[in-house]
């Protein structure tokens, strides 16, 4: 077993260092109970604020106050005493009210009296012709990579897909210099009307909308339509879209296409959280169906920021002990949910996007599994056991969502390690298996 000095012990554990986890820890901290927060980037902030990640940017005009949400809450972070453990990967629960986590220097054992997962989301992939060529990539993952210093300017990039996040990442992208020569959104022109209609309940909502509408004048924005291909030999040189009832040929140097995001649930999952329609179930508290764990952000529902704030807040609260202040929220995270209800109206999946796939078409990309193999079966297991399709790297995280949507197939279980582990980190699983078999056969035996 590994040593105490690897052990370390909180009262509130949070997982997820992105909005909704860095509320859920300083609420907690700022009550007085013992903190850590554990993320597996170098730094937090989570994808909605990497860029924010190296810390709080001040404004002379607010006497040296932090002028952005991240830059507030990451200064609460530091003042609140909360322990941040960044680098840190967790990929089992070996006993109860202990984690298993990785890092580049080793692993240790996180020990707690409650956990708040904020675990957060992915974009949505679905398989076409030529998704697999290099430069067709996710909107979001496009969008980090230029945070990250891929240069941009100049560049042709066809954003497609659905969801808010396609506009926020092509004005972020033409910000920065690239040339946005088409939007494909899948919705239709009336969904996206009703939408904005609906908006008049989120003043801050129209606010944000106008301003995107500013940041992208002279950009096409088309509704109803969507990418049919990708072409190119070594990389990608062209995106065929299906624009106004019409097949056109675009030229591009990058395709960005996300439809819209999927929770990360995974490690609820595997704790014992009951999982609803892809979402972790949670109480009035946030508290799941297991007593002493706790879910906030987009686990629980895709609902932006300001629900994983609030929702991140009410957790941390609640796990601290403090109810009747996390009570005070309930109204705001209400009005937050029932925007998250009409971003999952708005932007549902049409079923022509389930005719994408050609026979040839790969599905799974860590396997080489292309869509005529899984075509053959009818269960999720049965396509794993015949095909290997779920258990390469990402161990289904792209995949599974994909489909889940072509074939209405849903995953049967997770199994630890819930993310790839090196091979000291499995020994550890592998041990600490071995022992537990022999304490229960023991009990059994009487010892003998």
């Amino acid at each position: 077993m590994m040593s105490r000095e690897q052990r370390q012990h909180f009262d509130v554990l949070v997982i997820g260092g992105g909005p909704a986890g860095q509320a859920a820890a300083v609420c907690a901290a700022e009550s007085g109970v013992r903190v850590g927060i554990v993320d597996d980037n170098p730094s937090l902030g989570g994808q909605i604020w990497r860029a924010e990640a190296g810390g709080p940017q001040l404004d002379q005009k607010s006497n040296g106050q932090p002028n952005t949400p991240a830059a507030k809450w990451a200064q609460r972070l530091r003042a609140s005493g909360a322990e941040v453990l960044c680098g840190l990967r967790v990929v089992d629960q070996p006993e109860e009210r202990v984690l298993l986590a990785e890092g580049s220097s080793g692993f240790r054992e996180l020990e707690y009296e409650k956990l708040v997962l904020a675990t957060g989301a992915r974009e949505r992939f679905l398989p076409f012709p030529g998704w697999t060529l290099p430069n067709v990539m996710g909107a979001g993952g496009l969008q980090a990579m230029v945070k990250g210093g891929l240069p941009i300017r100049g560049k042709r990039v066809v954003v497609a897909g659905t969801g808010p996040l396609l506009l926020a990442v092509a004005a972020y992208l033409r910000k920065h210099g690239a040339q946005i020569p088409l939007i494909c959104e899948q919705a239709s022109w009336s969904s996206l009307a009703r939408f904005g209609t609906a908006l008049v309940r989120w003043p801050n909502k129209i606010v944000q909308g106008l301003q995107l509408k500013r940041d992208l004048a002279g950009v096409q924005l088309a509704a109803n339509s969507w990418v049919l291909a990708a072409h190119g030999q070594a990389t990608l040189e062209s995106a065929v879209v299906c624009h106004a009832g019409k097949v056109e040929s675009i030229s591009c140097d990058y395709l960005a296409c996300g439809f819209h995001l999927i929770p990360n649930v995974e490690l609820p999952s595997l704790l014992g959280c009951t999982i609803s329609h892809g979402r972790v179930q949670v109480d009035d508290f946030q508290q799941t169906t297991v007593p002493f764990v706790y879910c906030a952000g987009e686990p629980t529902s895709i609902g932006g920021v300001e629900q994983a704030l609030i929702e991140g807040q009410i957790a941390g609260l609640a796990s601290a002990g403090q109810e009747t202040e996390a009570r005070t929220l309930f109204a705001k995270r209400k009005k937050a949910r029932d925007f998250a209800k009409l971003l999952d109206r708005t932007f549902c999946l049409r079923s022509e996007l389930r005719s994408l796939p050609l026979s040839e078409t790969t599905v799974c990309r860590c396997e080489d599994v292309p869509y005529s193999r899984l075509h053959q079966h009818t269960s999720w297991r049965a396509a794993k056991l015949q095909t290997r399709c779920g258990m390469g790297p990402c161990q289904g995280r792209v995949c599974g969502p994909a489909t889940q949507f072509l074939f209405k197939w849903n995953p049967d279980s997770i199994r630890p390690p819930v993310f790839p582990a090196r091979v000291e980190t499995l020994a550890v699983l592998a041990t600490q298996s071995a022992t537990q078999l022999d304490l229960q056969h023991s009990e059994v035996t009487g010892g003998q």
